[in-house]
């Protein structure tokens, strides 16, 4: 339960906030957030763009919030520095933010990264087949996989992920259904 103390913006920020929880728990989803068919995720083996490579895999017992995205999508430039606060918000959750950059070259991912989002990193899809198997229907695409290796939720576009709907079905999420 939220307890509310300050008037003004304060108590406006606590009621959606709360509003958001609620609707979470009553699986109303937030826009944008699609209750997929339950299938397994493909497989997601890359590096990042420090060379440190990474396995879909080693995941299993936590969701998975994965992200392809690419630094020409306009939708993507306006969505990366809502997923740094985001991220910033889930650093101490069992949630893993696994961020794919499509078939873009390092020093175009650095060049973007350093001025949108300076603290995140990005697992480097040099040829984009991983992207092709995972079949977005376009970028920005967001993939909630679940503790078990399937794919739960997909996200369609830009979204404003620090905003509360957003960051509140996360945490319920990860709270509810490990």
């Amino acid at each position: 339960m939220i307890k509310l103390v300050h008037h003004g913006v304060t108590t406006l920020l606590g009621l959606i906030v709360a509003f958001s929880s609620c609707l979470a728990q009553n699986n109303i989803l937030p826009e944008g957030i699609i209750d997929s068919e339950v299938r397994a995720a493909p497989s997601l083996k890359l590096s990042d763009s420090d060379g440190e490579p990474f396995d879909l895999a080693d995941s299993r017992g936590r969701w998975v919030f994965v992200h392809f995205w690419a630094s020409w999508c306009g939708p993507c430039r306006r969505e990366m520095p809502t997923i740094q606060l985001m991220s910033t918000m889930m650093q101490n959750t069992p949630l893993s933010i696994v961020l794919v950059n499509t078939a873009e070259s390092e020093d175009e991912v650095f060049n973007f990264l350093g001025i949108v989002a300076p603290d995140l990193n990005t697992l480097m899809d040099r040829d984009g087949l991983v992207t092709e198997k995972w079949q977005p229907r376009g970028l920005p695409a967001t993939f909630l996989v679940d503790p078990s290796g399937h794919i739960q939720y997909t996200v369609l576009g830009g979204r404003a992920w620090d905003k509360p709907e957003y960051v509140n079905f996360l945490l319920d999420l990860i709270d509810t259904k490990q």
